[in-house]
């Protein structure tokens, strides 16, 4: 933990900490925030704007963004003529939710910038996009440090701007929710995700089809606990099954989720895209193995060594293969559980990430970058 107490301010492009609609983003904003102030810093969110660019060719609505961005950095500056903060800290700055705050704040005062899954692909370079990644690498080029909670995000960061500083920070949680023993349920396989179109989607049809797979005898019911614009469509992946072993849930608050991850025997989640996922490690927090592809940001959050079940991407067969085999060996599936649960208590957990951060934070003020 770092031994001096800084003013750190605090600033999400994508989604602010306060945004009243629930997200991973969200809850990483929050815990990052704790983290911080688990480290003995004060923090404060400098601001509430979303730059937020759903589309690569609406050019009136990034000028209106960079318009009222400017005016929040007027409104700042005038706050910060009493003191300016010792730190800038942003989270998620990528083509779509570029730092118009941050970052150009932290170069007139002259104050040490950081990062936190900053990135950058050159395949997004359409349109507005382009000017907004630009400002990304401009940012990342700047910070003192970079971190990057995943090794393929810490190379792709790398590969796109060699000069970068970029350091590995492990994607957290905060395991105490998670603490009740485990009591599984036999058969009882759980799915918790948001329902919307993309990645999302994609995994509840990859989902749906490995079921599909699963021999007619083998005693399984699915509880699914999400909801979103895209439910219509994800219920209807599903009417091929018998409704009888489908429970759906909808949004749970945290409680209800972490009460429902007790009573389930494993996780089943494709992961399609995922950055990492934090419904993977909240699920290994509770005791309960993953199964999933080895696809994007998973193997970073789940893996064979620590109680996870991986397959080939796309391969649903696979899938249902693994999840009949864990299904079938109830003792074999709660030694995987709390084998994952160690692995999260010691590397993902909030006092491994509070301790983390407070020590890189504390190597930026030191150095004076």
């Amino acid at each position: 933990m770092s031994a001096q107490s800084l003013r750190i301010a605090f600033y999400a492009p994508l989604k602010s900490p306060d945004h009243p609609v629930p997200s991973g983003d969200r809850q990483m904003a929050r815990m990052l925030i704790a983290c911080l102030e688990g480290a003995g810093h004060r923090v404060e969110v400098i601001s509430h704007l979303r730059a937020y660019l759903p589309s690569s060719d609406d050019a009136q609505h990034w000028a209106a963004l960079q318009a009222e961005a400017a005016a929040e950095r007027d409104r700042i500056r005038e706050g910060w003529r009493g003191g300016k903060p010792d730190l800038i800290f942003c989270y998620h700055n990528y083509y779509k939710s570029p730092d118009l705050i941050g970052h150009p704040l932290a170069r007139d005062f002259a104050i040490p910038y950081m990062t936190c899954e900053a990135s950058y692909s050159d395949r997004r370079n359409i349109g507005i996009w382009t000017e907004a990644q630009d400002m990304a690498r401009e940012g990342a080029r700047d910070a003192a440090l970079n971190l990057s909670f995943t090794a393929r995000d810490k190379e792709g960061l790398h590969d796109a701007v060699p000069e970068a500083r970029v350091a590995r920070f492990p994607p957290f949680i905060d395991t105490r929710p998670f603490h009740a023993e485990p009591q599984p349920e036999p058969g009882h396989i759980v799915t918790v995700a948001m329902m919307r179109p993309g990645d999302k989607l994609d995994s509840y049809r990859h989902l749906a089809e490995a079921l599909r797979h699963l021999p007619s005898d083998l005693d399984w019911y699915l509880s699914i606990a999400g909801d979103g614009p895209a439910r219509g469509e994800v219920e209807a992946l599903f009417a091929a099954l018998p409704a009888a072993r489908l429970n759906w849930l909808g949004a749970l608050p945290p409680a209800g989720v972490a009460a429902l991850l007790s009573r389930g025997s494993l996780l089943l989640w494709p992961g399609c895209g995922e950055a990492y996922g934090l419904a993977y490690l909240e699920a290994q927090a509770a005791g309960l193995p993953v199964v999933a592809y080895r696809v994007a940001g998973v193997p970073e959050v789940v893996s064979d060594e620590a109680g996870g079940t991986l397959v080939a991407a796309g391969d649903t067969e696979a899938l249902a293969e693994a999840l009949a085999r864990l299904l079938a060996d109830p003792a074999g599936t709660a030694k995987l559980g709390a084998k994952a649960r160690t692995m999260v208590k010691t590397r993902h957990s909030f006092p491994a990430a509070s301790a983390r951060l407070g020590d890189l934070v504390a190597g930026v003020m030191e150095t004076g970058t």
